[in-house]
């Protein structure tokens, strides 16, 4: 048009065909779709935008898949702890996805044995989806591992970590459960940072430890966390978890389900076992969150 703008028009017509069958005129029909040309114009930029977004998205979820992955213990299956010598830990742990695959948190689980000859198991979780939440995890299961390693006890870890979390470029919340396991005396120190106690299964029937007082982490500073023991016999089971396993969509059971895994835990000989049970109950659930669980049986 004159003013530069482009008008779309549809036209239909057909030739008016006279007595001898030839064309005596023609009539045409002819609509302005200039609005409806636009609009899927706009359909069509949103669409391929929407797939910019995608690619993008399936990017940063392979990228926090994969960090997540080299970040967590490089062992799978089970692990015993020490690998020589009376009272020994029989471990395996789990890592569960959410309902929605694509959200990948900051659960970890851990276990290695420390230079003193006891076992550090712990499992947290960071506030947060994605490569943010991955890494921020990674940063705080690599201070916990070195400081585990200088021999810093579990409650005054959970100061440092919470110090770390508090200075991070990146602000977070996050739980945490530490402890440690000496197979001399059979006795576990722990501490906890806003996060579930673990579940202590023996003769049959399960229990929460009475947690220590923690508060999470990077919730304030100078915050402090006390720490707790219990004695543990050979036979009992030990599991350590993230919140996301028992805080389900499906039902308000979690905690009792995983209570009710007593008898199936009596019964197991290895904790790889008593990891496929809490899978089997817990796996197929529409859970909220990912999760990760560790369970650690103790030896004769």
């Amino acid at each position: 048009r004159p003013d530069g703008g482009t008008r779309t028009l549809h036209m239909t017509g057909e030739p008016v065909l006279d007595a001898e069958g030839c064309t005596a005129s023609m009539w045409a029909v002819l609509r302005d779709v200039s609005e409806l040309r636009r609009s899927e114009q706009a359909v069509t930029r949103s669409r391929a935008s929407v797939q910019r977004e995608e690619h993008i998205e399936r990017t940063e979820h392979r990228m926090a898949v994969e960090l997540q992955q080299t970040v967590l213990p490089p062992w799978r299956g089970s692990l015993r702890l020490p690998p020589q010598g009376p009272g020994a830990l029989d471990i395996a742990a789990h890592y569960l996805p959410s309902a929605s695959s694509g959200l990948i948190g900051g659960d970890w689980y851990d276990a290695m044995e420390l230079p003193d000859g006891r076992t550090l198991l712990t499992v947290g979780d960071l506030t947060g989806h994605g490569i943010p939440a991955t890494s921020a995890m990674a940063m705080l299961l690599g201070a916990l591992r070195g400081m585990a390693v200088a021999g810093i006890e579990p409650g005054a870890l959970m100061g440092h970590l919470n110090q770390v979390l508090e200075t991070s470029i990146q602000p977070a919340l996050g739980s945490a459960l530490c402890c440690r396991f000496d197979p001399g005396t059979s006795v576990l120190s722990w501490a906890q940072a806003g996060h579930p106690a673990p579940v202590l299964f023996r003769g049959g029937a399960g229990r929460l430890l009475p947690p220590p007082d923690g508060m999470l982490l990077g919730a304030a500073p100078q915050a402090e966390f006390e720490q707790d023991e219990v004695r543990l016999f050979p036979g009992d089971v030990l599991v350590l978890h993230t919140d996301g396993l028992t805080r389900r969509g499906d039902r308000g059971a979690g905690p009792d389900a995983l209570l009710a895994l007593a008898p199936r835990f009596a019964e197991a000989r290895t904790a790889q076992e008593c990891v496929r049970g809490v899978v089997e109950e817990f796996g197929g659930t529409e859970r909220l969150d990912d999760a990760c669980v560790l369970v650690a049986r103790i030896g004769a």
